[in-house]
């Protein structure tokens, strides 16, 4: 009859803890440089002809009772051990005191492993196996796979006299288990081991965390350009530089993430896997059992071989019953040193997958077998693969009120069903990364970001999903949110605005200056004096207290454009006054009423703009904003410019609004209402930031009449 599933499954886990070297369940496994593991003894027998200087600092690992032939697997036959006198000459000849090259050498030694899975010769440079990660997440798997096997078996003291007593305690310093006598025994108080915690008994004690085999320090950072944890130290170290280096919590993220990913594949192609198989025992038994002996031998090894390959993909096998146990791993570095090696097997097995052929077909040909449309329809299998990471599209994304995420997929990507966006506010200070917040199956390649803090910085990416799963992630961007609360406010078209001169969009967001026939009629009188017109339109709302930011866009082409603020009665005093100005002391950059160059006491002025022109921004020095200041100096104008009133503070700040690079800040009267406002001397236009979302209907009063939106 067929074995029980659970015993199948145990076995196929058995082969992958298994040594390659020794063919008994691993004790102190190393990690080698191609990905596959040996145990810590084994290794060191391996490169004995090397030398001790081979060993480095691995095999300085002081072996406990735990770590004795009585860990081996109990399906498996005890091997017979490496002689006492062997052992000794190994541990005592050096391993673990490699002094270092000496002075003058021209080349550090380099030692060289034959791996017994691979069966190719692994270079472990200088250090030797003193440079290898030992892998403590295969250990822990080892360990459990061991107490589902013996259930029943208790752990027994490794200090009483026989007839020893069940272990109740174990110590991780002193790497041994107890029961209560010994353990008070072996710990007398007043000691120094009385400090030593106690733990649940095992036959297998690891260190507490993962450290580096050179520094002796807790690794921190996974370098992507060597795969390899590295510490601190090595982190700064030259022959790291320029390499990809990430913290080790966004490596055990990443690998968690991928590893599920292909295990969730597999364990969904289970079907696909069993009719894979039935069909390669099919193509065995009713082909090549009627070839030629010589090479149904050598064909059937091959089908046999690639059985056992698609074996490993199904739900009981050891490889994913192995990746599952793996996934229980909390520890981050040594997740990542086992996800490492374990993630590029399971793509190999999911290739193989997805670009199935039999390894052998009956071609010979008396015998010849037309499986044609058999392998027509394998080669049609189509599997779908997951999005590409998405590309953020840096011209359409923004913050304003909100933040408005904009993307697109690469060219020759699968397509995605919905994406998931992923943000976060960056703060400095705290000394944790803040956990990512997520808007889960948006439609589209856009999305809405709301509820935000004012002046932040916020770091957002998006991927893609569809029936095969999550793509990768977007590389991140990072988005300024502005320093106060969005104004919402149009431009007033109901009154003071020169209708023959200024033209305002059926939207009231834009306005563009028109001069025509009046300039033409003024041309011979600015070749004499200095009169010009200058008109002005405000905002439609009133700021009456708190914080308050608006945005617009300038056309580099206008001939001049002031963009500010100004004290609602003022800018009603000033319509009432002829429009073309002759003297400085109405300029609206002056801030100044008439005779206000005579006061005693410097007062706040009661206007406040910046000017553009041709593409340029005048920068004044001094407090007072003065078109006539010799001293200014002038920068690029920016796509878009930032406004920022402080109504408490009597302050007006103006940026870049895309970099939120301060340009220039100034004083301005807040004794009353204050409006946004607008001036134009010759041609122009400007419009003001659409708003992300939407806004309600509201009712706003300036200068006494009622306008709607």
């Amino acid at each position: 009859g067929a074995a029980p599933r659970g015993s199948t499954s145990m076995k196929n886990m058995e082969r992958e803890l298994v040594c390659p070297s020794c063919k008994e369940t691993y004790k102190q496994p190393l990690a080698l440089p191609c990905q596959h593991n040996v145990c810590h003894v084994c290794a060191a027998e391996a490169l004995a002809p090397q030398g001790p200087a081979a060993a480095g600092d691995a095999a300085s690992e002081p072996s406990s009772p735990a770590s004795t032939p009585a860990t081996r697997s109990p399906r498996l036959p005890r091997r017979a051990g490496p002689k006492p006198d062997r052992l000794d000459r190994l541990l005592k000849s050096g391993f673990g005191t490699y002094p270092g090259r000496k002075r003058g050498a021209a080349h550090p030694p380099s030692f060289s492993f034959p791996c017994p899975a691979c069966r190719r010769d692994v270079d472990l440079g200088e250090r030797g196996l003193g440079g290898l990660f030992r892998n403590l997440t295969l250990e822990r798997v080892v360990e459990r796979y061991r107490q589902s096997i013996d259930m029943g078996a208790a752990i027994m003291c490794q200090f009483c006299k026989p007839p020893r007593l069940e272990a109740t305690k174990g110590c991780t310093e002193c790497k041994s288990s107890f029961c209560n006598e010994c353990f008070k025994l072996y710990h007398p108080w007043g000691t120094q081991k009385a400090q030593h915690e106690p733990t649940p008994p095992t036959l297998t004690f690891r260190p507490k965390g993962l450290t580096c085999p050179e520094h002796k320090e807790e690794v921190t950072h996974y370098c992507k350009t060597c795969q390899r944890l590295v510490c601190q130290l090595c982190r700064v170290r030259r022959t790291h530089s320029g390499h990809k280096i990430t913290p080790v919590l966004s490596a055990y993220q990443a690998l968690r993430e991928k590893l599920s990913k292909s295990l969730a594949y597999i364990l969904s192609s289970q079907d696909a896997v069993q009719t894979q198989i039935a069909e390669l025992e099919e193509t065995k038994r009713a082909a090549l059992l009627q070839a030629i002996e010589e090479c149904q031998q050598e064909r059937l090894a091959s089908l046999h071989g690639q059985i056992q390959e698609h074996q490993a993909m199904l739900e009981n096998s050891g490889m994913v019953g192995y990746a599952q146990e793996v996934l229980k791993e909390t520890d981050q570095p040594c997740f990542v040193q086992a996800a490492k090696q374990l993630h590029n097997r399971m793509l190999r097995a999911t290739d193989s997958l997805q670009s199935f052929r039999p390894a052998a077909t009956a071609s010979f040909g008396h015998f010849q077998l037309d499986v044609s449309r058999e392998l027509k329809l394998l080669t049609d299998l189509a599997f779908i693969k997951a999005p590409e990471a998405p590309v953020i599209d840096t011209q359409r994304t923004y913050a304003y009120d909100q933040i408005f995420l904009c993307w697109r997929l690469p060219q020759h990507s699968p397509p995605a069903w919905h994406y998931t966006v992923e943000f976060r506010k960056t703060d400095a200070k705290a000394k944790g990364l803040k956990l990512w917040q997520r808007r889960e199956e948006v439609r589209g390649t856009s999305a809405l970001v709301e509820y935000l803090d004012t002046d932040s910085v916020y770091v957002l990416r998006v991927k893609g999903c569809n029936k095969a799963g999550f793509g990768d992630y977007s590389e991140d961007i990072y988005l300024h949110t502005p320093p106060a609360p969005v104004l919402n406010f149009f431009l007033d078209n109901r009154w003071g605005f020169n209708r023959d001169r200024l033209a305002i969009s059926k939207d009231q967001r834009a306005v563009r200056s028109v001069p025509g026939v009046p300039m033409l009629f003024a041309a011979e009188r600015l070749m004499t004096s200095c009169h010009l017109s200058v008109d002005l339109v405000i905002g439609d709302v009133a700021v009456t207290q708190g914080k308050s930011y608006w945005a617009c866009c300038v056309d580099p082409s206008s001939y001049l454009v002031k963009v500010g603020v100004g004290l609602e009665s003022k800018l009603q005093e000033w319509f009432q006054v002829p429009q073309d100005v002759v003297s400085p002391r109405y300029d609206p950059d002056s801030g100044h009423d008439s005779g206000a160059e005579d006061a005693t006491v410097e007062a706040p002025p009661p206007y406040a703009f910046l000017t553009i022109g041709m593409g340029k921004i005048l920068l004044p020095h001094g407090a007072a904003l003065t078109a006539r200041e010799p001293n200014g100096c002038t920068v690029p104008l920016p796509p878009r410019l930032g406004v920022c009133l402080d109504y408490e503070q009597g302050r007006v700040s103006f940026y870049d609004a895309v970099s939120f690079r301060g340009l220039w800040e100034c004083g301005v009267d807040c004794s009353g209402p204050v409006c946004p406002a607008f001036c134009f001397i010759g041609g122009g236009a400007l419009h003001l930031q659409e708003l992300v979302a939407a806004k309600q209907e509201r009712k706003v009063t300036i200068g006494g009449l009622a306008k709607g939106d």
